[in-house]
């Protein structure tokens, strides 16, 4: 167990690195958060216990950084940046992934390592953990998975025994966060607006996770996470058609959900693919493969092994809110009037 008195939060203004502050507050660390100077007009909801240290971790030199480390004299490091798989950039996507996922962060853990900070917890996505599971199979197909493979090797290659790195590999989470529109209509439901069923793979099911579940984990890695392992984290594994059921009705939407075979699925993404193409984007996953790679595939996770392995039990920890629950009420930001 590590003796960790202040904490560094990069993307600590965040829908993930915001709660894992205040859980630190919680657990008596002190806690700093980064932020942009354009941020600040809109962080009234930051705890006035939290410092706000402004800085552009990515436009800043390497000096700065370590003097802004150096100087605070910080015990740990917690890294929550970075695009998610939702992002569609300019093609090629692995080149943007590759940059704000691999390069990025490694400038600033690396900073960070010769500063004196003595452990990082980076988060990361439960795609890097069945990309392992599948013995590197998803990665061929897409960009973003690929990258977090690849972020996993160079920060892991940069720990040491006065430097440990953990990995928390998360899966959807839910949550609504301080003033913003909660994530899930556009990734799930919106590319069936206007549509009187909604269509989705049959058979798969994934993990979940409530946003303050995530907030525990990211404080008990801190404290106990073994150097140089990567956390698959959970509280719940749910089918994709009762998900969706719990996004519809959470909204007030009374629509049929249609669960179709995956092929049939991956053959109606095509049109988007090619849409996408045509305007020099590309998804960092890769849609046909999505349905039948991901979509339909049983992406669980062991809820008790997960909080058994950071020691939930020893900081009181439960897993936070129960993540279905969280499901309905982020969905009901959206309910029709």
């Amino acid at each position: 167990m590590r003796d960790i008195k202040k904490v560094i939060i990069a993307g600590g203004t965040g829908f993930l690195g915001y709660p894992a502050a205040e859980q630190f507050l919680k657990m008596g660390v002190k806690v700093d958060i980064i932020a942009l100077e354009n941020e600040l007009a809109n962080l009234d909801f930051v705890d006035k216990r939290i410092g706000v240290v402004l800085c552009d971790l990515f436009a800043a030199t390497r000096e700065e950084i370590s003097k802004l480390f150096e100087k605070k004299n910080y015990d740990a490091i917690v890294y929550a940046l970075g695009p998610d798989d939702r992002y569609t950039p300019n093609a090629p996507a692995y080149d943007f992934f590759h940059e704000r996922l691999v390069d990025d962060c490694k400038k600033v853990i690396s900073i960070a390592k010769e500063s004196g900070i003595k452990h990082a917890t980076i988060l990361s996505s439960y795609f890097a953990h069945f990309n392992r599971v599948y013995n590197g199979k998803l990665e061929k197909y897409h960009a973003y998975i690929k990258c977090r493979r690849e972020q996993q090797d160079e920060l892991l290659a940069l720990a040491s025994n006065d430097f440990s790195v953990s990995f928390l590999e998360l899966p959807y989470i839910f949550g609504i966060a301080e003033g913003r529109e909660p994530i899930w209509k556009n990734s799930f439901l919106s590319h069936f607006d206007g549509f009187k069923k909604v269509f989705f793979p049959s058979g798969g099911s994934t993990a979940i996770i409530s946003r303050d579940g995530v907030a525990e984990a990211i404080v008990a890695c801190t404290f106990a996470g073994e150097n140089k392992k990567c956390y698959p984290i959970a509280t719940d594994n749910i089918s994709f058609k009762e998900l969706l059921k719990l996004m519809l009705d959470g909204m007030g939407d009374d629509r049929k959900i249609m669960m179709l075979p995956a092929c049939l699925c991956a053959l109606g993404t095509h049109s988007m693919v090619k849409k996408q193409r045509k305007a020099n984007k590309e998804p960092g996953l890769y849609y046909p493969k999505v349905m039948t790679q991901i979509l339909a595939k049983h992406f669980d996770l062991d809820p008790e092994k997960c909080m058994n392995d950071l020691q939930f039990s020893h900081f009181g920890f439960t897993g936070g809110t129960n993540a279905r629950s969280e499901i309905s009420r982020t969905m009901s930001y959206f309910k029709k009037s």
